[in-house]
């Protein structure tokens, strides 16, 4: 719901009634990941989209449908591929998705404006709703879960702590998903699906080295999602002015600030962390420290020769051969890359191919799958 989320609140707000599709579970090579949403606003208009096209249209008219409808009752749907003509109303890609619509309103929804508060302010919160079976009386039934406390009740007191539970449990690991309880909340039951959908902050990019390559990488950085930090030492290259794209740019160590981060709580295993320092009394001494650290990403630049130097200096620091393998260096996909814009891009593209198990290969001399589950953390 974050892509339709400020048009969601404008209708909200004026007390009108919108339509929202949701995908709740996906199949196969589904386009769109659990949580994509289509708004419907009171005029007609569309935001969002759960599918990339393939079944936008047939959406459009259920979630048009659900919030006319008096009651306002939600249905789940299911889309897949058509085995008559590949055309008709399914997924092309062969994939299979669950969506779920339903009717927002301040009648419908009261906690949306507090949702909206906490995303906005960067504060984690889920929203869980009932979603499955439909002849359930919780269907449609939401609580919504903030760190210390939770709004709303399913009917169940032991079904609402068990969610409540869960929710933050998805929360810390910035996660999306469907759970699955017995009908008072046992959670070796089955017989109810609520689909959590968790907006955690954005994940953490730190970018090290205040280079003309760190310029770019912040901005593919802020394009895909990343609340970006720029950090070198030397003030007078550690400016605004110079990465326009960073949400903020710190004059300090590298070692030392990551080591402050970490202590505080503000890395997890969502971070990336992109060393461009290119010289050993700063790298050396921060991927000692990174390398230690659950994180999702840890990759410096250098040539060859530089990554067998630093490799060395790391061991002789202490560093397992099970923590250096986790060192990307050098860094980045084997793209060919030459400028500073195409460097960032083989960057991104290697954070993304280790997040989605991806092999970096040209998808039309690969067999399978295209979409994979995730292998780490965002």
């Amino acid at each position: 719901m974050r892509d339709v989320l400020d048009d969601l609140f404008r209708a909200w707000t004026s007390g009108a009634v919108a339509g929202v599709a949701t995908v709740v579970r996906t199949w196969k090579s589904a386009p769109r990941r659990p949580g994509a949403s289509m708004l419907v606003g009171p005029g007609g208009e569309a935001v969002g989209s759960v599918s990339g096209g393939c079944v936008e249209g047939a959406v459009y008219e259920l979630a048009t449908e659900v919030a006319a409808a008096a009651g306002g009752r939600p249905v789940l749907q299911r889309y897949g591929v058509s085995d008559d003509d590949a055309y008709a109303i399914g997924l092309t890609c062969g994939g299979i998705i669950e969506v779920f619509v339903e009717q927002v309103s301040r009648e419908t929804f009261p906690q949306l404006g507090d949702v909206v508060a906490a995303v906005r302010g960067g504060r984690p919160v889920a929203v869980a709703t009932v979603v499955a079976p439909a002849d359930s009386p919780r269907f449609g039934r939401r609580i919504v879960v903030f760190d210390g406390a939770a709004q709303g009740t399913f009917g169940s007191a032991r079904l609402d702590d068990a969610v409540a539970d869960d929710a933050r449990g998805l929360l810390a690991a910035g996660r999306t998903g469907m759970l699955h309880y017995g009908p008072d909340g046992e959670r070796r039951g089955d017989e109810l699906a609520v689909f959590v959908n968790a907006y955690a902050p954005p994940a953490r990019m730190i970018v090290f080295g205040a280079i003309d390559f760190a310029a770019a990488v912040a901005r593919i950085g802020s394009f895909m999602g990343y609340h970006v930090t720029v950090c070198d030492a030397r003030p007078v290259f550690a400016t605004a002015k110079r990465f326009p794209y960073a949400d903020e740019v710190v004059v300090d160590w590298p070692h030392r600030y990551l080591a402050a981060e970490a202590a505080a709580g503000h890395v997890d295993a969502r971070t990336v962390l992109c060393v461009l320092t290119h010289d050993p009394k700063f790298d050396v001494p921060l991927l000692e420290l990174a390398l230690r650290l659950p994180v999702a990403y840890v990759g410096a630049m250098g040539s060859r020769r530089t990554h067998d130097d630093r490799v060395t200096r790391l061991r002789e620091e202490g560093l397992t051969d099970t923590e250096l393998a986790r060192l990307r260096s050098p860094i980045g996909l084997d793209l060919g890359a030459r400028t500073p814009e195409e460097t960032a891009v083989s960057i991104a593209a290697e954070i993304v191919a280790l997040r989605w198990g991806g092999t970096g290969a040209v998808l039309s001399e690969v067999d399978g799958p295209i979409h994979r589950a995730a292998t780490a953390g965002r």
